[in-house]
């Protein structure tokens, strides 16, 4: 297969799921299944352009420049970013759990891309632009979270998705329109391919996650959903053959330790308190 680039599997991701969901929900009662007030429209709109477009396409430059395991280890460290803003806001207070994630995290970072814990003479050699993009796709997940916190608790997660995928798409469309797209000449497998990789990547996940919230309560479920960088390095060793060095493996554990401190609540803390980061990434 010719090289798919990031912006084409971000657009047909998007493109694909929408296409799919939308007749999905309102095949039956209408499109006042998935109406929203002005407002709140234009807040989904945001987020889908900063948050969904913004973290999927720098999360596949991610990829594409550096490994899986560095690009999803560093988008994972959404929840940290998501915690100091909140606190900065006053939402919540500092707490030595809290200090502690923060310090954590920020010493796994610092393994993983080779900030420390490597001599001159044995650089990790990471591709600064690929470094750059994972930050940025952490910090749009963290932007689409925090922006999303208020209005996923008015309406259900699927009228929010739809609108969130449908500016993203509508975003992609601008910036990419339909005859650039047909000039690169895809292959009817590459098609088929960027296809099912939409349904399984995210209407797919979205469906088992939301089934497992069903049996789960939130902070459980969500520190469930952290194992996806461990089963992502696990998967890309295997098929793609990446490896990691082990002062970067101590990287990646201390991050992953991260995330599930963060989600875990605080001895006294009520729920409303707690720092909730679904995966939309």
């Amino acid at each position: 297969m010719h090289p798919i680039e990031p912006l084409i599997l971000s657009q047909t991701r998007t493109s694909f799921s929408l296409l799919v969901l939308l007749p999905m929900l309102v095949g039956r009662r209408g499109w006042q299944r998935i109406t929203l007030p002005t407002p709140d429209l234009i807040q989904c709109l945001v987020l889908g352009m900063l948050g969904v477009a913004a973290s999927n396409y720098f999360y596949y430059v991610a990829i594409q420049r550096t490994s899986v395991a560095i690009a999803i280890v560093l988008q994972y460290t959404a929840p940290v970013w998501v915690l100091l803003y909140v606190v900065a806001r006053g939402q919540q207070k500092l707490s030595l759990q809290k200090v502690a994630a923060v310090l954590v995290a920020l010493a796994g970072i610092s393994l993983t891309i080779g900030i420390v814990g490597t001599s001159s003479g044995s650089s990790l050699r990471l591709d600064r632009w690929g470094l750059v993009a994972a930050m940025l796709a952490s910090f749009s997940f963290a932007f689409y979270n925090v922006g999303g916190h208020r209005i996923l608790a008015r309406y259900d997660r699927w009228r929010v998705l739809t609108w969130t995928l449908a500016s993203a798409a509508i975003f992609w469309l601008i910036v990419n329109p339909p005859w650039k797209i047909l000039a690169t000449h895809y292959t009817i497998a590459q098609w088929t391919f960027l296809f099912v990789f939409s349904m399984i990547s995210v209407l797919g996940s979205f469906s088992l996650y939301f089934l497992g919230l069903q049996y789960l309560e939130p902070t459980r479920a969500i520190i469930a959903s952290c194992l996806e960088p461990v089963f992502s390095i696990l998967l890309a060793a295997v098929f793609l053959t990446e490896g990691v060095r082990p002062i970067q493996t101590l990287g990646i554990v201390l991050v992953l330790s991260a995330i599930v401190i963060v989600q875990l609540p605080g001895r006294g803390v009520a729920d409303k308190e707690s720092v909730v980061v679904d995966p939309i990434e």
